[in-house]
């Protein structure tokens, strides 16, 4: 495994670890101590070091940001300025964080345990497209002109719905952090992010650069913390509007629960996935053994869009299954800031015990282990490429999201079973599809229930295209135009042609 001590080379930039400058909550254009004085861990996964010590936000602060947050919405020129204005200091923001890309990809992989080369050529620029994109749109906000029965003209307005609160999960700090702000900035809402308390370090850093682009104060507030009291008190104040939810179903029921019982806020959930590949025999076994890999074993599993459950048809199955257990055992694991690794730690303690539980599930409830199964070098939290073959349809490794390396490969025969077990979950997220033969691919696209199909590929996701779940999965879209109605209530006005007699 390759050591670290300092410096890192990422594709042979050189980068340096950056001083980790913010770690006080951000309320009103400030960054701030924590009403309590409280501080908690943030470590890195690789070594289980200390990397910083954050302000813990909880109910007192959210009070206060939440505070600061209805303050600028409600009189602040956030929501007031033209579209074409808020477009304008969002392409300011996003300039920013491209000029600051090393130290932000140094911090998250330092923070998530991820691939630097990957943080810097996917994670952040992904992040600065969403932004870029939803900047694009903020001019393009419309409602519609309505044509009433009798004398009477009718229009809609599309006004932003308020002080909406972000909880943003900890796999993918970056995207999933822009995928809400971003849609939310261009509505003209105001905001309170709470960030994973694993990774808090990005968030806080992006709150900086939004205060540089002009975005004026109270629109974003951060307030690291813990979920059970930072999260809870977001979701159940009744000054906030909204909450956009990513995490998992479990959890994702107390969100609903808290707004329900608050103001009946309106809620966004992308949740928990348990996503099917389904491998026709016409396909090229090469190209599928290798997108049935990037699928299960992409960012170490921990993608709730992860296709984990691998059908392949009875005649390819013995060539497929033989592929796939050689390049899992030739994956490269380690240091994540070594070029030359594929396959970074596992986020904490608690993921990783979690994951190795469910390996021990899938032994002791029949399936074959094929390769990987336990933990990999001394230090950190890493677990290698996992396979199981002989999974059952009722096994918890074929029902849960494990959100780890760990691959449920399996056999069928016909198309209908193909389709009859890829809906045998809970979750609806994604699906994959492999095939050569278009009258497949369209009659398996239209039967599986999930959200977003992937035809020949996997894990195509673009600001363009509408992401979100079916079932247990969630409901509310992220990305796409179909993302900015989610932080947009729509007003109907009506008002007579001619002058009514009762004025």
């Amino acid at each position: 495994m390759a050591s670290y001590n300092g410096c890192v080379n990422g594709g042979g930039d050189g980068f340096k670890i950056p001083e980790i400058q913010f770690t006080k909550l951000f309320i009103d254009g400030n960054f701030v101590d924590s009403v309590s004085g409280k501080t908690f861990e943030t470590r890195d996964p690789r070594n289980k070091e200390v990397i910083a010590r954050v302000a813990e936000g909880s109910k007192e602060d959210i009070d206060l940001a939440v505070m600061a947050a209805r303050k600028s919405f409600d009189h602040g020129k956030w929501p007031r300025m033209s579209g074409y204005e808020r477009g304008r200091v969002m392409m300011k923001f996003a300039k920013l964080i491209e000029d600051h890309i090393d130290e932000l990809a140094v911090i998250d992989s330092l923070n998530c345990g991820k691939l630097l080369r990957f943080t810097k050529e996917n994670e952040i620029p992904a992040g600065v497209h969403i932004l870029q994109f939803y900047a694009g749109a903020a001019d393009k906000i419309h409602g519609d002109t309505l044509k009433l029965s009798g004398e009477f003209h009718g229009y809609t307005l599309k006004e932003p719905i308020g002080v909406v609160g972000h909880i943003i999960p900890w796999n993918f700090p970056t995207p999933l952090l822009f995928l809400k702000v971003s849609p939310s900035l261009a509505a003209g809402c105001t905001m309170v992010v709470k960030p994973a308390e694993q990774t808090p370090l990005s968030a806080l850093y992006y709150a900086h650069l939004a205060k540089l682009a002009g975005i004026p104060d109270g629109v974003i507030n951060v307030v690291t913390g813990f979920g059970a009291t930072a999260g809870a008190a977001l979701c159940s104040h009744m000054d906030v509007d909204k909450i956009s939810f990513t995490g998992s179903t479990a959890v994702g029921r107390l969100v609903m629960e808290a707004a329900a019982k608050s103001n009946l806020k309106h809620v966004t959930l992308e949740l928990g996935g348990k996503s099917p590949v389904i491998v026709f025999d016409d396909a090229d076994v090469d190209m599928a053994v290798s997108m049935a890999h990037n699928a299960t074993f992409f960012n170490k599993g921990e993608f709730c869009a992860s296709g984990s459950r691998i059908y392949v048809q009875e005649k390819i199955y013995d060539e497929f299954l033989k592929k796939s257990v050689e390049l899992a055992k030739n994956t490269v694991i380690g240091d994540p800031f070594d070029p030359e690794v594929q396959q970074g730690p596992q986020i904490d303690k608690k993921q990783f015990d979690k994951i190795l539980g469910y390996i021990e599930y899938g032994k002791n409830e029949g399936a074959t282990l094929l390769t990987g199964g336990k933990s990999y070098g001394n230090t950190g939290y890493y677990i290698e490429p996992t396979i199981f073959t002989d999974v059952q349809e009722n096994m918890k490794i074929a029902q849960d999201e494990i959100f780890g390396p760990v691959m449920a490969l399996m056999k069928f025969k016909t198309i209908e079973e193909a389709i009859e077990k890829a809906n045998a979950t809970s979750y609806g997220l994604v699906a994959g599809i492999i095939t050569k033969d278009l009258n497949i691919a369209n009659r398996v696209s239209r039967s599986v229930r999930a959200g977003t199909i992937w035809i020949n590929c996997y894990s195509v996701l673009d600001p363009s295209c509408p992401f979100g779940g079916y079932k247990m999965s969630g409901f509310g879209k992220c990305q796409g135009m179909k993302a900015l109605d989610e932080y947009l209530q729509v007003k109907s006005v009506i008002t007579p042609i001619y002058s009514s007699p009762w004025l």
